[in-house]
């Protein structure tokens, strides 16, 4: 397939809400974002796949749709934003998009099938199956996913995995993976995690993984191409900080008996001090030295490309069940 030459894609998003999409054309592709992070990190989510869609794009227009599953208690503002800048989650039927992109959130039950927001999620999962819908699903989507599809149950780690890791890439090829690197860092962050020889049995291909994550990216090729990551290359370099600060909070609250651990890959025994320190309260831990902490941005780069190559790919589906229909009209006329 011949590509347009590169066009500047123009977001509509302003940095204060991040609600909005990019400009369409008749050559748009159109994604679908299901945000589903919690209200501290719902408008910093927008931004982070917004950048990372318009990084990736190249010559592509991209049209970014903005959707929130039903179920997930939200505060009033995060309410009134989504009310604002999100589509009706129901629409999603009447105006399926190219491809999907699905978040987590934040667990609260030790099943999945008793969040509050399972209902709409199985029913989203099995929709983008039933529609051929190229999709990406991201930590918590991702293990509801393969729940749904393929009755795969996670398990709960024996503490918060949370850090930048190192993951290298399977022995097996994947189109996906064009022209990434054989090993890159990766944040993770998560309570649970999916065992790498339940994946293995149930048809998915391990396309990266490491000795400390398992398995980090997975695929199912089924009637459509699923993309799962059990990583977060969306993440920008302040992101698991956030959610440290989010955890220390919750450890001075009294909501959490024990401070939380400072991010793996976050630097040596003079940093892990400043962490301890922070999360205790000590005079000398500011906020300004825990910054301090935040490391190089190593993977954003990968990111870009793993999401050009699956833009590519729903873009290249898109194309084909366009010739495919009017060929059709064709034969009918």
């Amino acid at each position: 397939m011949q590509r347009p030459e590169r066009n500047k894609i123009h977001s509509h998003i302003r940095a204060d809400d991040a609600g909005g999409a990019w400009q369409a054309s008749n050559d748009v592709l159109t994604i679908a974002l299901v945000n589903n992070m919690p209200d501290a990190a719902l408008r910093s989510t927008e931004r982070q796949f917004c950048e990372l869609l318009a990084a990736a794009s190249e010559g592509m227009l991209v049209k970014l749709k903005l959707f929130s599953t039903p179920g997930i208690i939200r505060s009033d503002s995060a309410e009134a934003h989504i009310a604002r800048y999100y589509e009706d989650f129901a629409d999603l039927q009447n105006d399926p998009p190219d491809g999907i992109i699905v978040t987590g959130t934040e667990p609260k039950a030790a099943s999945l099938r008793n969040e509050p927001f399972w209902s709409a999620l199985s029913w989203l999962v099995d929709w983008v199956d039933e529609c051929r819908i190229p999709g990406i699903w991201s930590c918590l989507a991702a293990h509801a996913a393969v729940l749904q599809l393929d009755g795969l149950e996670r398990h709960k780690l024996d503490t918060k995995l949370s850090g930048l890791f190192d993951c290298r890439i399977s022995a097996h090829k994947h189109h996906v993976l064009q022209g990434l690197p054989s090993s890159w860092r990766v944040p993770h962050s998560r309570l649970y995690g999916l065992r790498e020889r339940d994946l293995a049995y149930g048809g998915y291909d391990i396309l990266s993984r490491s000795r400390d994550v398992g398995a980090d990216i997975f695929v199912r090729q089924g009637r459509a191409l699923q993309l799962f990551f059990q990583g977060h290359p969306e993440y920008g370099v302040a992101s698991l900080l956030g959610e440290y600060r989010r955890d220390v909070a919750r450890f001075r609250a009294g909501e959490r008996s024990t401070p939380p651990a400072m991010p793996r890959g976050y630097g040596g025994a003079a940093r892990s001090s400043k962490f301890i320190g922070f999360a205790t309260g000590a005079r000398h831990a500011s906020e300004a030295m825990l910054d301090q902490t935040a490391p190089e941005d190593s993977w954003s780069a990968t990111a870009r490309r793993i999401y050009f190559n699956w833009l590519a790919h729903v873009d290249d589906r898109r194309t084909l069940r366009a010739a495919q229909a009017q060929l059709a009209q064709s034969v009918i006329a």
